[in-house]
């Protein structure tokens, strides 16, 4: 018998102990830390994610994927190597943030339009930051800098576009879709596509808005469940010192960097929650804004281990394996770290030249693109609370209404 499972079961049993007793031992912090993680999915994470969760549930069964897949087909197939429904759930992830990548690609995945390594893929460059979060949260919250919003947004962004490209070689010998190619440009095809996949999914339209918020919401209260419990375990690593073992091996990593060591705390904060992480960064006063924005834009790609829970939790229920996400996450993190150190002088230092010296409208399209994110992050922060109350009393309504039917 292999000695590993019991090796496993051992380690489990410890740390799972040493971090009950933390709590037992230090219950102010891991209620304050708990506190924390639940305002932040309370009043920003469910109102921002619950309409796209909600509407891409539509999009499936009405067959609008469809329909934009076989349109995307020539883009999505020699790009990325994924059918052309992945950029349906390109885009969504992009607007709405992770997980939502991943909740998408395990729906394609259930209703057949993916195979598993199409689905790793897929689920490897479709989970980033919102740019509500990082024009808003990051930004202008934590840096006070609504200038910093488009450089860390052009470098997010950037490195998870190179991350589709480098992925789309993974599984390249093992799957038998790598010669496929993409179809030709066919707008008949896809209505026809669209309607036949409408017909699978023949129910009356309350229940299909009932099985959609259902499903929905009981995703954002797991993703709620695992930002609180990465709160949680952060603080207690802080308290019994070992995220200072931690910070002094990221600190001599650090030193070859020439990064100041005073960041180590917020990279490991942020490599367990990026908005913790993300705060303490730009609250260092010994780094240069250069070196905050490189950090920062790491994290920021690296998504988290809260996130990446997330993930693993979602894609559990497919075929999908984990580990080719992880390796795109150290992907992200590291292109999009070296796109914000070259891109720091032309997006941010120069972006007082004139207009004329990049083209008109690029600029004033920046700005205005900036001052709307800015803009609902604002009304979020202010409605956002008010939101989620609303949708769990009709969430409660329906479960009620269902369970009295029975």
């Amino acid at each position: 018998m292999s000695k590993l499972p019991f090796i496993q079961t051992m380690i489990y049993g410890f740390c799972t102990t040493i971090l009950a007793l933390c709590f037992i031992i230090f219950p102010k912090y891991a209620f304050e830390a708990s506190v924390n993680g639940m305002t932040v999915w309370w009043e920003v994470v469910f109102p921002s994610l619950l309409p796209f969760f909600i509407l891409s549930e539509f999009l499936i069964r009405f067959g609008a994927v469809s329909f934009a897949g076989t349109l995307l087909e020539p883009l999505m197939r020699p790009l990325f190597k994924v059918p052309g429904s992945g950029g349906v759930v390109w885009a969504m992830g992009l607007a709405s943030g992770f997980p939502a990548g991943a909740k998408l690609t395990t729906r394609l995945w259930q209703e057949g339009h993916l195979t598993n390594i199409e689905g790793e893929r897929l689920v490897s460059f479709t989970n980033a930051s919102n740019p509500l979060f990082i024009f808003g949260a990051v930004a202008v919250g934590f840096f006070a800098n609504p200038e910093l919003g488009l450089l860390l947004a052009v470098s997010h962004y950037a490195g998870n576009l190179g991350v589709g490209i480098i992925m789309r070689f993974h599984g390249y010998k093992t799957d038998k879709t790598h010669r496929r190619h993409s179809e030709a440009f066919s707008l008949k095809k896809a209505i026809k596509n669209m309607h036949k996949d409408r017909l699978k999914n023949q129910i009356p339209l309350g229940k299909m808005m009932g099985e959609a918020i259902n499903s929905s919401i009981q995703t954002l209260l797991m993703i709620g469940g695992f930002m609180i419990f990465f709160a949680v375990l952060n603080q207690m690593l802080e308290i019994i010192n070992v995220s200072m073992i931690i910070s002094m091996i990221i600190s001599i990593i650090l030193g070859w960097f020439q990064i100041p060591k005073e960041l180590s705390p917020g990279i490991i904060a942020g490599l367990f929650e990026i908005t913790i992480g993300s705060q303490r960064i730009s609250s260092v006063q010994d780094a240069s804004l250069l070196q905050q924005a490189v950090v920062v834009s790491f994290i920021l790609a690296f998504n988290g281990f809260s996130v990446q829970a997330q993930v693993a939790s979602i894609i559990a229920e497919t075929d999908i394996r984990f580990t080719p996400f992880f390796i795109a996450r150290c992907i992200h993190g590291t292109l999009s770290a070296i796109f914000a150190y070259f891109l720091f002088h032309y997006l941010y230092t120069n972006r007082s030249i004139p207009s004329s010296d990049f083209g008109p409208s690029l600029p004033t399209f920046f700005e205005s693109v900036s001052s709307f994110f800015l803009e609902t992050y604002e009304i979020i922060n202010l409605y956002g609370s008010t939101f989620t109350l609303l949708c769990l009393l009709i969430w409660f309504w329906i479960l009620f209404l269902t369970a009295q039917e029975r």
